[in-house]
Formats: structure tokens, sequence, C-alpha cells
């Protein structure tokens, strides 16, 4: 269960944003790019279900909403803060080879 969570695309996308700070959910959905609503209400839940993610809500008009990581998620961001830092630096490459390949095709 944990690791069908984690090769999720979402997932990782979400925990690198509130590795940062908190966020509200509007924010998290302009920082990760095509992500729909529904897709991140989803993911939200479920990280929230495996104790990753809090959800803070303050008594305002409309109620605002707010996801930041646990203690339990900050300690899967350290760990998986290399391989994200690693996609970042490497998606050009990873993007050439996959040109390549498909012209092979």
């Amino acid at each position: 269960m944990v690791f069908e969570r984690l090769a999720d695309k979402w997932t990782l996308l979400i925990i690198r944003v509130l590795r940062h700070s908190p966020c509200r959910f509007n924010q998290l959905r302009r920082e990760i790019e095509g992500i729909s609503q529904k897709a991140l209400s989803q993911t939200l839940r479920k990280l929230e279900r495996d104790g990753l993610v809090s959800r803070t809500a303050f008594p305002t008009v409309p109620v605002t909403v707010e996801y930041a990581l646990t203690t339990l998620g900050e300690t899967l961001s350290n760990r998986i803060a290399p391989l994200l830092s690693w996609a970042e630096d490497q998606i050009e490459h990873v993007l050439e080879a996959q040109r390549q390949y498909d012209s092979r095709q």
C-alpha cells in the first residue's frame, strides 16, 4: 500500500511543495502543473489517511483549509528529496532520450 502511494506521481509532487511550507488547496493546484482538482483532492485525502499530510480548516467565510506535512510526512520528504532533486536536474536528458527513442519507432 505504501509503495502504491509512492509510485503515484502526484504524491511526490505534493510532498515536494509541502516540504517548504503549508499550503492552501488552490496554492497547491497552482504549484503543481497539470494536476486536476479531482486528482489533487483524492491524493490529499489518501495522504491524510496515511498520516503523511494534515488538513487544518480555519473558521473563515468561506472556510480556509491548509495542508501540511506531518512528522511522518517530513521523514518521507527527507528520504525522497534526493530523488526529486535528481529528477529536476536530469529532466532535459530524460526528455532527449525519449525523443530519440520515439524517433526510432
